[in-house]
């Protein structure tokens, strides 16, 4: 069997001068407070808020109960040429502010932001708010998440 000193030998950066574990700490505060601070920036990051999001299938009943929904695609052309929502309008998200006008008429219905993995619906639906739309939506998981649900998509 192993003795505690055996394991120092070991792992013999992590024992420090006399294997005391807060002498370690003090000895790397750099790189400790580096690994504090990445972490806290991640779970800070995880935590923020990302605005309203549906699942496909709230995303479905919201479109299939006569609510007044639009939705909006902001992914790539050959993405959505190859599946998207039906009756999705189609503006990239390097165009959305550009292209604003085109949704004038949404702006009193539900906007459901749709993108391929829902990271940037989340930028579009900052856009839109700040356009002066109010009830947005991003589709959590994108056509991801909605093709993974088994849901159709038209091409």
């Amino acid at each position: 069997m192993k003795s505690l000193s055996d394991f120092y030998f070991i792992m013999p950066e992590f024992s420090s001068t006399n294997g005391n574990f807060v002498n370690f700490i003090l000895d790397h505060l750099f790189t400790v407070a580096i690994a504090v601070a990445s972490g806290g920036a991640l779970l800070v990051m995880s935590l923020a808020p990302r605005g309203r999001q549906a699942t496909p299938t709230q995303a479905t009943q919201m479109l299939n109960r006569g609510k007044s929904t639009a939705v909006v695609d902001v992914r790539s052309p050959e993405e959505f040429a190859a599946g998207h929502l039906r009756d999705a309008k189609h503006i990239p998200l390097a165009d959305l502010a550009n292209r604003l006008k085109e949704l004038d008429k949404a702006k009193v219905k539900t906007v459901i932001v749709v993108d391929q993995s829902g990271n940037r619906a989340a930028k579009a639906a900052s856009q839109l708010k700040a356009a002066g739309f109010d009830d947005i939506y991003t589709l959590e998981g994108g056509i991801a998440a909605w093709t993974a649900a088994g849901l159709p998509l038209i091409k």
